[in-house]
């Protein structure tokens, strides 16, 4: 059994653009806030994603950075709407792949949930929501950030980046647009057809304008924004049979639960998702995989590789601590001094200790 747990995850995985990934392992996209306040590169964020990437992770992700100036959600939040950012990204894109990783910019506008006191600019949404402050964008503006995710995304290329994911998860922009909350009257709202309209021609749209070798991926989430679960699985089904697609990139919060639907019970949510034909499109699960035997499980269930939040923060070199002792267990919480030897820097060290009870004694 050891032999084979290891084997599994110590694999190469292909796709069909770009390079592969020398093993099963991904760091998922995390919220660090610690880039600068204009949303260029700080010493703090690249040394964090490079240490990763020194650790073995097969795929580095970076945070979420967003497309528009309208769409910033976080201080420190990443940025990759401008040129001016490019210096930045380049530095990061060409770290992470010195140091023997693939490297994936995540992209992302939040919509609703965006912070017109960092951006300067009234927030956005799919629909009025006068409880966020929150106008509605009319069609042409929807076409605007559409334009701006493929815009971002061709950025990400000239940077060097080998591939970007697109984050339509945590009710974030896309994931309102797919929300049937959103019952916008124009071809982006009402029925799910069109409520998927924005996103598909998103990845329509990079897939279009960028080079044969760029790798695309998606985040969803399937639960805790409202979406129904069958809806949810309609949406990746249609994804992962696109041919649009090299990863798509399921965000469970627990890989290991039921779903909270009732008339659901009875099977785990990665179920759900596992079972659908995806061609060609390599499948991805994050949520509390802590151990060498959690990533094996996720394998053994039918992903192709997992995603890796807590383990990375804590340990730069989770993938070879899980490949070299099969009983590699995360052990939380831990002292500060720990993080710092771990490259994570003072600003994500505050959001994590005054965010989370679970990881900084």
């Amino acid at each position: 059994m050891t032999v084979g747990v290891k084997a599994g995850l110590s694999s190469p995985l292909a796709f069909a653009h770009g390079p592969e990934w020398a093993n099963r392992f991904a760091v998922a996209p995390l919220t660090t806030m610690q880039s600068h306040r204009d949303g260029t590169l700080s010493e703090d964020e690249y040394t964090w994603l490079v240490r990763r990437a020194e650790g073995g992770f097969g795929m580095v992700m970076t945070c979420s950075a967003h497309v528009s100036r309208a769409g910033q959600a976080f201080p420190g939040q990443l940025a990759a709407w401008d040129d001016r950012f490019l210096p930045g990204l380049a530095r990061l894109a060409a770290g992470i792949a010195e140091a023997g990783s693939v490297s994936s910019l995540q992209i992302h506008h939040a919509g609703r949930r965006a912070d017109s006191r960092l951006s300067g600019v009234p927030v956005i949404a799919p629909w009025d929501d006068p409880t966020k402050d929150a106008r509605a964008l009319t069609t042409a503006e929807v076409e605007q950030v559409v334009a701006d995710y493929v815009a971002a995304a061709v950025r990400a290329e000239q940077a060097g980046f080998h591939g970007v994911e697109v984050h339509g998860a945590h009710g974030y922009l896309v994931c309102q647009f797919l929300s049937p909350r959103n019952t916008r009257a124009d071809r982006y709202g009402g029925p799910l057809e069109n409520r998927k309209r924005m996103l598909l021609e998103i990845l329509r749209g990079i897939r279009e304008s960028t080079g044969s070798d760029f790798q695309l991926g998606l985040r969803l989430t399937p639960e805790r924004n409202g979406i129904p679960l069958v809806e949810a699985r309609t949406v990746a089904a249609d994804v992962l049979d696109s041919g649009l697609l090299d990863y798509l990139d399921m965000s469970l919060w627990d890989a290991f639960k039921e779903t909270y639907e009732e008339e659901h019970r009875g099977r785990l949510l990665i179920e759900h998702f596992t079972d659908l034909p995806r061609g060609g499109t390599r499948l991805g699960v994050a949520g509390k995989i802590g151990s060498a035997s959690d990533a094996a499980w996720c394998l053994d269930k039918g992903a192709d590789f997992v995603l890796i939040g807590a383990g990375a923060i804590l340990h730069h070199d989770f993938p070879m601590a899980a490949l070299a002792d099969p009983e590699f267990r995360l052990v939380q919480p831990k002292p500060r001094e720990h993080f710092v030897a771990e490259s994570v820097g003072p600003v994500f060290l505050n959001y994590l200790s005054e965010n989370w009870d679970d990881y900084v004694a």
